[in-house]
C-alpha cells in the first residue's frame, strides 16, 4: 500500500503533466524525436507518376507487370530514461529536491511520448543498477514509472554512470532516444556516453540546485558529502569563499557543456528553483533548426 503523501504527489504530477503536455507541446516533441526511419509496407502495381527508382524488379520480372515497393515512415520509437538517484540527488534548497525534479521532468516527457504512441522504459541507477522497467506503451505504464521514481528508497550510495551506460548497451537492442538524467558530479562518463550516442540518440539532462552555484550567507555551516559522508565546516559569511564557491560551480557546468559538445550530445539544464518547460521548449526549437 502506497503512503497517502506519495499517492498525493503522484496525482499532482499526473495533473501537472497533462496540463503541460498540450497538443502543441506533443507536436514539438514529435517533430524533434524521429522514429527509426522507413519501413517496408507493401508491393503494388506501378501506376503513372510513381518513382521508377521504387520498382521491384524481381516481382516485375516474375509477374510481367511493373510493381513498386512502398515504404512508410516508422514513427514509433523507444524512449528510455536512465535516472541517477544516488544520494547527491537527495538535495534541494528551494521548491523540491533534485530527485523529485528528475521524476517530474521524466513524467512530462514520458506523457508526450505516450501521446505519440512511443514505448517508454526506465533504468534507475546509483553505483549499481537499482531498477529496470522494459519499454512499454500506455498511460498506466507511465504512471508506474513515476511511482517507482518517487518511491525509490534512497540509500547512501555514490554514482556509477559508466556502469549504467554499459547496462543500457546490453538491454537496448534497437535504436532508442535515451535521456540520461543526473547531476553529473561523477567525472568519468565522457567516453562511454559518447559510445552510447553512436548507436542511440542520447540527451544529457543535468539537474541542479541554486545553492550549488550561489551559496547563501548564513554563517558557519557543516557541509556533508551525501555520497561519502565526509563533513567539513565552512564560513559562508566570507564573501571570498562564496565567490570562489560560485566560480567553481559555474566552471563545472561550463565544463559539462563542453564535454557534451565534444561527444556530440545534446544537453538540457534543469533547476529546482526554475520552471523547466521553457528550457525544454528551447531545446525542441534548437533541435528542429538543426535537423
Amino acid at each position: 500500500m502506497l503512503p497517502p503523501d506519495l499517492i498525493k504527489k503522484i496525482r499532482q504530477i499526473q495533473i501537472y503533466t497533462k496540463r503541460m503536455v498540450s497538443a502543441s507541446f506533443a507536436g514539438q516533441y514529435e517533430s524533434v524525436f524521429k522514429g527509426r526511419g522507413m519501413q517496408f509496407d507493401e508491393v503494388r502495381q506501378y501506376t503513372p507518376g510513381d518513382d521508377i527508382r521504387d520498382i521491384d524488379w524481381n516481382v516485375t520480372a516474375r509477374t510481367g507487370q511493373a510493381h513498386i515497393k512502398r515504404f512508410v515512415e516508422e514513427r514509433e520509437m523507444t524512449v528510455m530514461f536512465a535516472v541517477d538517484l544516488s544520494a547527491s540527488g537527495d538535495f534541494g534548497t528551494v521548491n523540491k529536491v533534485k530527485n523529485e525534479l528528475a521524476a517530474e521532468f521524466c513524467a512530462v516527457l514520458a506523457m508526450a511520448a505516450t501521446k505519440n504512441n512511443d514505448k517508454v522504459g526506465l533504468v534507475v541507477f546509483t553505483d549499481r543498477i537499482e531498477l529496470f522497467i522494459p519499454p512499454k506503451k500506455g498511460t498506466a505504464h507511465v504512471l508506474r514509472l513515476i511511482r517507482e521514481l518517487l518511491y525509490f528508497k534512497m540509500p547512501r550510495r555514490s554514482t556509477n554512470i559508466p556502469g549504467a551506460i554499459e547496462y543500457l548497451q546490453k538491454v537496448l537492442k534497437k535504436r532508442a532516444t535515451v535521456f540520461v538524467v543526473s547531476d553529473f558530479i561523477e567525472a568519468d562518463f565522457q567516453k562511454p556516453l559518447g559510445l552510447l550516442n553512436k548507436k542511440h540518440d542520447v540527451v544529457a539532462v543535468t539537474v541542479n540546485d541554486r545553492a550549488e552555484l550561489d551559496l547563501p550567507k548564513v554563517g558557519l555551516i557543516e557541509f556533508e558529502d551525501a555520497e561519502t559522508g565526509e563533513i567539513i565546516l565552512v564560513d559562508t559569511a566570507s564573501a571570498a569563499f562564496r565567490r570562489k564557491f560560485s566560480s567553481v560551480g559555474a566552471q563545472r557546468l561550463d565544463e559539462l557543456k563542453t564535454n557534451f559538445r565534444m561527444i556530440n550530445i545534446d544537453s538540457i539544464n534543469i533547476n529546482t528553483d526554475k520552471p523547466y518547460i521553457q528550457d525544454l521548449v528551447r531545446f525542441f526549437h534548437m533541435r528542429r533548426k538543426r535537423y
